[in-house]
């Protein structure tokens, strides 16, 4: 259970850079709240403790704002941010590292009993007010644009948005899959820059994107080009740029344009 709590912390902490302490995160996220409540709740539903189920299950609704029924089930490192108006249904089935935004829906479309609610896949991101219906399936790595209305099965890695939701970015190719791990590298989440989208500032942030990763290679030919004529000793590739750049790049102290060069020496 504290292994379970200490995921759900953490991930908080990944995914919201608005979170400063552990404690504040404990006290103070109606999104962990709510997980933690579904995980006993979930609990007393296989155990066949329905009612006593069903009623913790309100009474995490009358303090978060969030409902979850007892009989969904949910994977590991599952952030709500915000929280607010989310509903996840009976037969949702959610997989390990998603997270969903406020006045989020997984819901059903029929009376009938059995599989009603969606399945999301692992690391799936579910935009604020996004109704995902029915017994679909969101493939791993998928994205909910904003209040989109899904009600057919999207993909692994394709990004879906409008009303009703239709893909506008499919599974990712190698050019989109590459600017999505430097995007990460640097500490940012580029899931909206979606390349079919006519967005200018989605096409400058994928330009930008390229030259980092066009940047990146050459300054590693020039790093063993300068070790092989034992100027210096080659630097192994950093994997953890967020408190190199990222950091950085917000200082308070700072004008932008000095930021950015000190994070790119």
């Amino acid at each position: 259970m504290f292994a379970r709590l200490k995921e759900d912390i953490g991930c908080v902490f990944e995914r919201d850079p608005a979170a400063r302490t552990a404690f504040e995160v404990v006290t103070t996220y109606p999104g962990l709240h709510a997980v933690m409540m579904h995980r006993l709740a979930h609990r007393l539903w296989l155990r066949d403790f329905k009612w006593l189920a069903r009623l913790l299950s309100n009474v995490a609704r009358l303090f978060t704002g969030i409902e979850i029924h007892p009989g969904a089930v949910i994977g590991r490192r599952f952030f709500i941010d915000h929280g607010m108006g989310v509903v996840i249904g009976e037969t949702a089935v959610i997989g390990d590292d998603c997270t969903l935004y406020h006045g989020v829906t997984l819901g059903g479309t029929t009376w009938q009993k059995g599989k009603r609610h969606p399945t999301l896949g692992r690391d799936v991101v579910v935009g604020a007010g996004a109704k995902v219906l029915g017994p679909i399936e969101i493939g791993d790595g998928a994205r909910i644009g904003s209040n989109a209305v899904v009600v057919k099965s999207v993909p692994a890695g394709a990004t879906a948005v409008g009303v009703p939701g239709r893909i506008i970015e499919p599974a990712r190719d190698a050019t989109a899959q590459r600017r999505a791990d430097t995007a990460r590298r640097i500490g940012f989440d580029a899931y909206g820059a979606t390349r079919d989208a006519p967005d200018p500032v989605a096409n400058a942030i994928n330009s930008m994107l390229d030259h980092i990763h066009h940047m990146d290679g050459r300054m590693e030919v020039m790093s063993r080009a300068l070790e092989q004529h034992g100027i210096m000793h080659h630097f192994e590739h950093d994997s953890d740029l967020d408190s190199m750049a990222i950091e950085e790049a917000a200082h308070p102290d700072l004008p932008q344009s000095d930021s950015l060069k000190k994070s790119r020496a």
